[in-house]
C-alpha cells in the first residue's frame, strides 16, 4: 500500500509526527472491499489487519496527528487536535487525494490525559452510519475497516476496544483555521488557506480574491450537505466547528442519529442538554459555523476590514438564503412537487405541521406517499394517529400532482429515488453493537447489506425498515470518547 502525505509540507505546528500504538490481538471485523477497489488499494485482509490496527505502518509514509481548535457548543476551546487518531497517509485517485486515518490508534500530544483509544461500539456505529450516508448519496467520510483490538477500554464501564479506518477527502475543519486565527498567526492561516484551495478548490486559484471565493465554495457545499441531512432525518448531534469540514463531507459520527417520529426539536445526543444541535436547528448552526470560518479569513479577504466584513457578510447572508432554498427544493421533490412554487412550499409545510402531533414516522411517511398515487393510500395514512387533517391534505396534494400534467409512473419513480426504505435506525444499530460484543457479526452485516441499496425494497430486509417498538426506542446517543 503506497501512501504519501502532502500535509507535512505545512509548518510543523500543524501536526505531530507520531506512529499508532500497536494493540494486543487485532481482529478484522469489517473490511470494505468495495471502497478498497474504488481507491485502487492493493491490500488483502491479512495485510489490512496489521495496517488498520496500527501494528505496522506502510513504507515511505509519515503518520501524523493533526492540530486544530474549535467552538464546542458555542464555547471556544483553544486546542483540541487528534487526541485518538492518526493520519497514516494519503492515497491519490485521479486528481483527488484521500486521507486514511485510524481512529482509536492511541494517545498523541493532543489526548489531554486520555488513553487515545475507542470502544468497539462507536467504531461499529460510525462504520454503519457513514456507509449508509454514502449509499444515501450524501457527502461523507467513509469506513474502510473496523478492527477489534483484543484489549479493553475504561469508560462508564469496561468495554472491548476497537479501531476504525476512516477515509476522507481531507480532515481540514473550520477548527483548523480557528487554531491559528485565534493566535493571530495570520501567515499560518494563509498557508492553510492556500493548501486548502490547492487540494479542494483548484479552480478558484486564478480568480480575483480567491480567499473570498474559498468562503463561497465552502458555503455552497455546506448548503447542499445540510439540505441532504434534513431530507433523510439525520441529526449530527455535535455540530462543533471542529466537526465542520471544508470539503463539505459529513465528519464524526459520535452522538448522531436518524429521527423516527418527526419533530424538529428532536435531540438524541446525551451531551446536548440545551438542544443547540436539535434537528431543526442544523441550518442555523451551519450558518454560525460558517461565520466562524469567515472570521478567520477576514484579513485575507481584504486589507480594509470594513470592506472585508461587508464581502463576508454578503456570503453569509446568501448562505442562509441558499440553504433554505436547497431544503425547500429537496423536500418538495420528496413529495413530487417543485421547491420554487410557493403553493407547493405551502403544501409541504402543511404536511410537516400535521406530522408533528401525529408522531408520524419521517422515513416511511415520505416513502409510502408515492403509493397513494397508485391508489394505495393506506400505507401512508397508517403513519398518522388522527386521520381527518391528513386525509384532507392528501386530497389537496393529489390535486397539485394532477396539475403537473406528468406521467404518474415517472412521478412515483422520482419520489422513490429520493425517499429511502432503509435508514440506519438507532435500535438496529444498537442490536448490531450488542451482538458484536458477543462476537456475532450477523446483525451488523445484515444491516450493512440492506443499507447498500436503501431506495429499493427487499423482502429479506423489510424488518429493518420498521420503526422501533416502544420498548426498542433509543432516546440517547453518546460520543464514545
Amino acid at each position: 500500500m503506497k501512501l504519501s502525505n502532502s500535509y507535512i509540507g505545512l509548518p510543523e505546528e500543524f501536526y505531530q509526527v507520531i506512529k499508532p500504538v500497536p494493540v494486543k490481538s487485532p481482529q478484522l471485523l469489517a473490511f470494505n472491499q468495495e471502497l478498497v477497489e474504488e481507491l485502487g488499494l492493493e491490500i488483502g485482509p491479512k495485510q489490512a489487519i496489521q495496517y488498520f490496527s496500527g501494528n505496522s505502518v506502510p513504507e515511505n509514509t509519515i503518520p501524523i496527528a493533526l492540530n486544530y481548535a474549535g467552538h464546542q457548543f458555542g464555547n471556544f476551546v483553544h486546542e483540541l487536535g487528534d487526541g485518538r487518531a492518526t493520519l497514516i497517509g494519503e492515497i491519490e485517485v485521479g486528481k483527488e487525494r484521500f486521507d486514511i486515518q485510524l481512529k482509536g490508534s492511541g494517545p498523541t500530544k493532543f489526548s489531554r490525559q486520555g488513553d487515545g483509544r475507542s470502544a468497539l461500539g462507536p467504531v461499529i456505529r460510525e462504520y454503519i452510519i457513514s456507509e449508509a450516508m454514502h449509499h444515501l448519496k450524501i457527502p461523507t467520510t467513509r469506513a474502510l475497516a473496523a478492527v477489534s483490538t483484543g484489549e479493553h477500554v475504561f469508560r462508564e464501564q469496561i468495554e472491548p476496544g476497537g479501531i476504525l479506518t476512516r477515509i476522507a477527502k481531507s480532515h481540514i475543519r473550520v477548527g483548523t483555521f480557528e487554531y491559528f486565527a485565534s493566535r493571530q498567526q495570520w501567515e499560518d492561516v494563509k498557508h492553510l488557506a492556500d493548501y486548502t484551495i490547492q487540494r479542494h478548490f483548484p479552480e478558484i486559484r486564478e480568480l480575483d480574491n480567491h480567499y473570498l471565493e474559498l468562503l463561497k465554495a465552502v458555503s455552497r457545499k455546506q448548503a447542499k450537505l445540510i439540505a441532504k441531512w434534513m431530507s433523510v432525518g439525520f441529526i449530527h448531534g455535535v455540530m462543533n466547528t471542529d466537526n465542520f469540514t471544508i470539503s463539505g463531507e459529513t465528519l464524526d459520527y459520535g452522538p448522531c442519529a436518524f429521527i423516527d417520529e418527526y419533530d424538529p426539536a428532536t435531540v438524541y445526543s446525551s451531551i446536548d442538554h440545551g438542544g443547540r444541535y436539535a434537528f431543526g436547528n442544523q441550518p442555523s448552526i451551519a450558518a454560525w459555523n460558517l461565520a466562524s470560518l469567515a472570521g478567520c479569513l477576514i484579513s485575507l479577504i481584504d486589507n480594509d476590514s470594513k470592506i472585508a466584513n461587508e464581502l463576508a457578510t454578503k456570503v453569509l447572508d446568501d448562505f442562509s438564503i441558499n440553504t433554505n432554498q436547497e431544503i425547500l427544493d429537496i423536500m418538495c421533490h420528496k413529495i413530487g412537487l417543485d421547491g420554487n412554487s410557493e403553493q407547493h412550499q405551502i403544501i409541504l409545510k402543511d404536511l410537516l405541521k400535521i406530522m408533528i402531533p401525529n408522531q408520524a414516522d419521517y422515513t416511511l411517511s415520505f416513502r409510502y406517499l408515492s403509493q397513494a398515487l397508485l391508489n394505495k393510500d393506506s400505507l401512508f395514512l397508517d403513519q398518522f394517529k388522527e386521520q381527518g387533517k391528513i386525509k384532507e391534505w392528501l386530497k389537496n396534494w393529489k390535486l397539485a400532482i394532477k396539475e403537473l400534467n406528468k406521467d404518474t409512473g415517472e412521478i412515483v419513480s422520482n419520489m422513490e429515488s429520493i425517499n429511502p426504505v432503509y435508514i440506519p435506525r438507532n435500535h438496529n444499530i444498537d442490536k448490531a453493537i450488542k451482538a458484536s460484543y458477543e462476537e456475532d457479526l450477523n446483525p451488523m452485516n445484515e444491516l450493512l447489506d440492506a443499507l447498500k441499496d436503501p431506495f429499493e425494497e427487499n423482502e429479506k430486509y423489510l424488518h429493518l425498515a420498521l420503526p422501533p417498538k416502544d420498548e426498542e426506542k433509543i432516546l440517547q446517543t453518546f460520543c464514545g470518547t
